[in-house]
C-alpha cells in the first residue's frame, strides 16, 4: 500500500473527524490515524454518554416530582446497569456513523495505533511509516489531575471512567464545579445519591448571577456545596474523604472534574520540531505551528474545549493547508452551553467585560423566565435571559439560563455573527409559546425605547396623541 498522503490526521476525535471527510472532499489522499477509539472524548466519554445520562437523570426527577402536576407516581428507583445500558446505546447510536469501514467507504485511510514523528513530514504507525505534504495534529485533551495531597493513594475517576458506573453509590463527591462537574452532580443528585461539590467556584467563566442561579437549584434539589480548594484526600475505611482548608467531604465514590489537559504526549513531536509548551501546541492565527507544513486545532491548541469548536477549528485549518488563501482559525464568537438543569448558554463578552471595554456605552437588557409563558407552563422559571448590547446596536454578548437555553442561544449566535442589531431581531416574527419569543419581546422593547427617545420621540407621541 501507497503510504504518501497529501494530509495525515492524527487523532480521530471531532476535529480530526471533521477535518478528515472535508479534505477527502475536496479531493486529497487522507489518513486518519487514531491511537484509541474513534470518535474521540465526544462520543465516548463527553458530551454524548453525558447528555444520555442526564436523560435518565430528568425522568426520575419528573418523576420524583410529578405530585406537583397532579399526577400520582412511586418514588422513582433507579437501576444503575440499565442507566448504564441506555447511556451505551446512545454511544453507539452515535458512533455507527463514525465506524472505520464507513470512514474507508468516504475514502479515507483509517490507521489504528500510536502515531510518532520520525521528521516534519513522517510518523510511523505499528513499524509503518507514514508521509505526507501536511500533517494536521487533533489529539485533543485529556483529565486534568490536581496535586491534591493524598489523592493519587485514593480510588477516584474521571469522565473518562464515569459512565462505566453500574452501581449507584449513597454518596459521591465532586470535585471541581466546572460544567462537567455540575452536569455529574446534578444526574447523580436526581438518580438517587447525595452528592457533594468542592470548588472554589462555580462556573467562573459565566455571570456571576449564573452561577448564584444554578446553585439555588442545585441546592434545592439536595446537593451540597463545599466552599474552597480541595488540599488532601485519604480513605476513612469505605469512604473517600476529601478536605479543604475548612471542611470535609464524604463519599463512597470521588469524582475529580478539575479541568482538561492537552495530550502531547507520546508523539515524539521533538523530532518534527514542533514547538509544545504546558498549555498545548502554539499555533498562529492560521493553524499553523511553528514547523509550516504541521498543523493543529481543537482541545490541543490549550484554547476552547468544545466540540462544536473543534471540528470548526479543523474545517478552517484544513481550507489553509489545502486551498489558496487562508482564514482565521479563531473566533471571539464562541457559544457554549452546560447542560445543567436549566441549561446555561453563553455567548460573546460578559456585561462586566463589556463594560471594561465600552464604558458606560452599554445597555443590558434581562428578563427573568417568570415573565416567559412557555417556561410558565413548564414550570421552569428559575432562570433568566441576559442581552448585553453595544452603543450602536450590536450585541455584546448574552447569557441564557433557562430551559432549552441552547437552542434559543442560536439566534443571538447568528445575530452576532452578522453584525445585526438586537432591534432588528423585533421584526421577525416568533412563534407564540416558544422560549424564543422573549428575545424578540425584549428586541421589541428596546426598539420602542429608542424610537419614542429624544425629540424624535416627541414629535412621535404629539403625532400620535393628534390623529387620536
Amino acid at each position: 500500500m501507497d503510504m504518501t498522503y497529501d494530509l495525515i490526521v492524527v487523532g480521530a476525535g471531532s476535529a480530526g473527524l471533521t477535518a478528515a471527510g472535508f479534505a477527502v472532499r475536496l479531493g486529497a489522499k487522507v489518513a486518519l490515524v487514531e491511537k484509541h477509539r474513534i470518535g474521540g472524548d465526544c462520543t465516548w466519554t463527553g458530551c454524548v454518554p453525558s447528555k444520555a445520562l442526564l436523560k435518565a437523570a430528568k425522568v426520575a426527577h419528573d418523576v420524583r416530582t410529578a405530585g406537583l402536576y397532579g399526577i400520582t407516581a412511586a418514588p422513582p428507583v433507579t437501576d444503575m446497569a440499565k442507566v448504564r445500558q441506555y447511556v451505551r446505546a446512545a454511544i453507539q447510536s452515535v458512533y455507527q456513523w463514525e465506524r472505520p469501514e464507513d470512514l474507508q467507504s468516504q475514502g479515507i485511510d483509517i490507521v489504528l495505533g500510536e502515531a510518532k514523528f520520525l521528521n516534519a513530514s513522517s510518523i510511523v504507525v505499528n513499524g509503518r511509516e507514514l508521509n505526507a505534504r501536511h500533517i494536521l495534529l487533533t489529539t485533543g485533551a485529556k483529565p486534568l489531575i490536581p496535586g491534591v495531597a493524598g489523592l493519587r493513594d485514593v480510588p477516584y475517576l474521571t469522565y473518562e471512567q464515569i459512565f462505566d458506573v453500574d452501581r449507584l453509590p449513597r454518596t459521591l463527591v465532586v470535585m471541581g464545579g466546572g460544567p462537567i462537574g455540575l452536569e455529574i452532580a446534578q444526574a447523580y443528585q436526581r438518580l438517587g445519591s447525595s452528592v457533594t461539590v468542592i470548588a472554589e467556584r462555580i462556573l467562573p467563566k459565566e455571570e456571576p448571577e449564573t452561577a448564584e442561579t444554578l446553585e439555588r437549584v442545585l441546592q434545592r434539589e439536595g446537593v451540597r456545596f463545599v466552599r474552597g480548594k480541595a488540599t488532601s484526600a485519604r480513605r476513612d475505611g469505605d469512604a473517600i474523604v476529601v478536605g479543604t482548608a475548612d471542611e470535609e467531604a464524604r463519599g463512597e465514590l470521588l469524582l475529580v472534574a478539575t479541568g482538561r489537559a492537552p495530550s502531547v504526549e507520546g508523539l515524539d513531536l521533538e523530532k518534527a520540531g514542533v514547538q509544545v509548551t504546558a498549555k498545548g501546541i502554539p499555533v498562529d492565527d492560521h493553524l499553523r505551528t511553528n514547523v509550516k507544513n504541521i498543523y493543529a486545532a481543537g482541545d490541543v491548541t490549550g484554547g476552547f474545549q468544545f466540540t462544536h469548536f473543534a471540528g470548526w477549528q479543523a474545517f478552517q485549518a484544513i481550507r489553509n493547508a489545502l486551498l489558496p488563501g487562508s482564514s482565521s482559525g479563531f473566533s471571539d464568537l464562541v457559544p457554549w452551553v452546560t447542560f445543567t438543569d436549566p441549561e446555561v448558554a453563553h455567548v460573546g463578552m460578559t456585561e462586566a467585560q463589556a463594560r471594561e471595554q465600552f464604558g458606560d456605552a452599554v445597555t443590558v437588557c434581562r428578563r427573568e423566565m417568570s415573565r416567559v409563558d412557555r417556561a410558565v407552563c413548564e414550570n421552569d422559571t428559575g432562570g433568566f435571559i441576559k442581552l448585553v448590547v453595544k452603543h450602536d446596536g450590536t450585541l455584546a454578548g448574552a447569557t441564557i439560563v433557562g430551559a432549552r437555553a441552547g437552542e434559543a442561544i442560536t439566534e443571538i449566535v447568528v445575530a452576532m455573527k452578522h453584525s445585526m442589531k438586537l432591534t432588528d431581531l423585533a421584526g421577525a416574527i416568533h412563534a407564540y409559546p416558544t422560549y424564543s419569543t422573549p428575545i424578540q419581546q425584549m428586541a421589541a422593547d428596546l426598539a420602542i425605547e429608542h424610537l419614542l427617545s429624544g425629540t424624535t420621540g416627541k414629535i412621535l407621541l404629539g403625532v400620535s396623541k393628534m390623529i387620536r
